[in-house]
């Protein structure tokens, strides 16, 4: 007999499996430890006016599927009102099917909303009424949306220029969840891009200095990493096509920033050298700090020259990118390692081809120092789904310690996205429960259960030892 759909059940296909979910995942808090909220619209406690504001605008995920369905730019990104927007989404949920949009679109009205239909151009006015009824309460503003989702800490990803005032804003409100940024200094590092001069005048703004060698610039990362460290920042980020390590020397690199400065042409190779000596020089920052690497890998970004032209980036024209890996990333570790200065460090892959090295080359450099120092980051954008992740814990649990993960992560720029947290809770305990089932594992769940709240919350809770600012 087929099961309901998203029952208290859902993704649990054994007793073994329920019982870990149930009993020892599900209470856990979230700790989100990546994401891309915006932090001025929870120090404001934004109130969304509808369903489309809240929901559609800015995911690109639901974009790409109204596109692959036949839906208009108009519906999408263009002039159409919100809920002739919504609506075009409702008529292409249903199309959705085997993706993962499906299953999350339907988690997400469900948890927050109670809605339980299944959302189609049949039941688009009822169901935008009744959540754009509930989101103009207080109980919906952005705040007790998180509150409501039990999540504890929240890191948005910020740029080395942010003044982090509504970090700070928030750290005073008492809110019974921690707001904390992390640092992404990718700007500073893209020397090849048109507006890598203003950027760094902007930069040099911030500590009132004027960034003319590489020594200037790394100083001011420095202060910046200070500031950012007194706000409570315990992680720094980079959003990479590969990892550089490339051999050079900080003369070359200072050499290669004052050629971009002056106004001159850098060449591919140069772009590589200055690439490669300002991720060394960040990773020694990091270590000195106590702080945690996150590398995102793979991305092949704006694809799409038309659209990226008419729309801009970050609007659903990316794709996986078949970067070579490996060798660059262990010269890049071993590089800091040899000297003692390799930070904790999460590596995350976006080619699923990749999920091995990733798996293989965190256990190069694990040293005992405390556990899990590298670990292989869970499955990131196009593989955050049932398939994705499931490929990325088997290849953990068959050549590393999968019982030393620190587990998901929204990655997400939507206040609705919480319920991806239960989706990969509800996968794991599955995994785990099928194995006991096959008698793969011993039936011993408690041991189990415990193993399962390290994952979801207690071995990052361990790792990243967040403190209030």
């Amino acid at each position: 007999m087929p099961s309901k759909f998203i029952d208290d059940d859902f993704l649990l296909h054994s007793r073994s499996a329920q019982q870990l979910y149930h009993e020892f995942a599900a209470p856990m808090p979230i700790i989100d430890y990546h994401c891309h909220l915006p932090p001025d619209e929870i120090a404001t406690n934004r109130q969304f006016k509808n369903l489309t504001e809240i929901w559609l605008n800015g995911d690109h995920y639901k974009w790409r599927a109204m596109r692959t369905n036949g839906v208009n730019e108009k519906y999408i990104t263009g002039d159409a009102s919100d809920y002739e927007k919504f609506e075009e989404w409702s008529k292409t949920v249903p199309y959705t099917m085997r993706n993962p949009l499906y299953h999350w679109s339907h988690l997400e009205l469900k948890r927050y909303f109670g809605v339980t239909s299944l959302l189609s151009g049949d039941t688009a006015k009822a169901t935008y009424d009744t959540c754009t009824a509930l989101l103009n309460t207080d109980d919906f503003r952005v705040q007790p949306l998180i509150q409501r989702m039990n999540v504890e800490v929240v890191c948005t990803t910020d740029d080395p220029v942010d003044a982090l005032e509504h970090h700070q804003a928030l750290a005073q409100q008492g809110l019974g969840f921690m707001v904390l940024p992390a640092f992404r200094p990718d700007k500073a590092i893209f020397i090849e891009t048109d507006h890598f001069n203003a950027y760094l005048e902007r930069l040099g703004q911030t500590v009132d200095v004027e960034i003319r060698s590489l020594y200037d610039l790394l100083e001011v990362l420095k202060a910046r990493a200070d500031y950012f460290h007194e706000r409570g920042c315990r992680l720094s980020d980079h959003g990479l096509e590969q990892i550089y390590s490339a051999d050079f020397t900080d003369e070359e690199a200072d050499k290669i920033l004052k050629k971009k400065l002056a106004g001159k042409e850098i060449f591919a190779g140069e772009a590589v050298i200055f690439k490669s000596a300002m991720l060394y020089h960040l990773g020694k920052i990091y270590h000195s700090k106590g702080w945690t690497q996150q590398f995102h890998l793979g991305a092949m970004r704006n694809n799409n020259t038309r659209m990226m032209r008419n729309l801009g980036p970050d609007t659903g024209f990316d794709s996986i990118g078949d970067y070579s890996q490996a060798r660059a990333l262990a010269r890049f570790l071993d590089r800091l390692d040899t000297e003692d200065q390799l930070a904790q460090t999460i590596l995350y892959n976006l080619h699923p081809s990749d999920n091995e090295v990733m798996a293989t080359m965190i256990g190069n450099f694990n040293d005992g120092s405390t556990a899990g120092k590298l670990q292989f980051g869970s499955g990131w954008w196009f593989l955050d789904q049932l398939d994705g992740m499931e490929k990325q814990m088997n290849a953990l649990s068959n050549m590393g310690l999968i019982s030393r993960f620190v587990g998901m992560l929204t990655d997400s720029r939507s206040f609705l996205s919480y319920p991806r947290h239960e989706y990969f809770r509800r996968l794991i305990c599955n995994m785990f429960g099928d194995d006991v089932e096959k008698g793969l594992l011993p039936n011993d769940l408690p041991w189990i259960g415990k193993l399962i709240q390290d994952i979801c919350y207690h071995n990052a809770k361990s790792y990243f030892k967040f403190s209030k600012p």
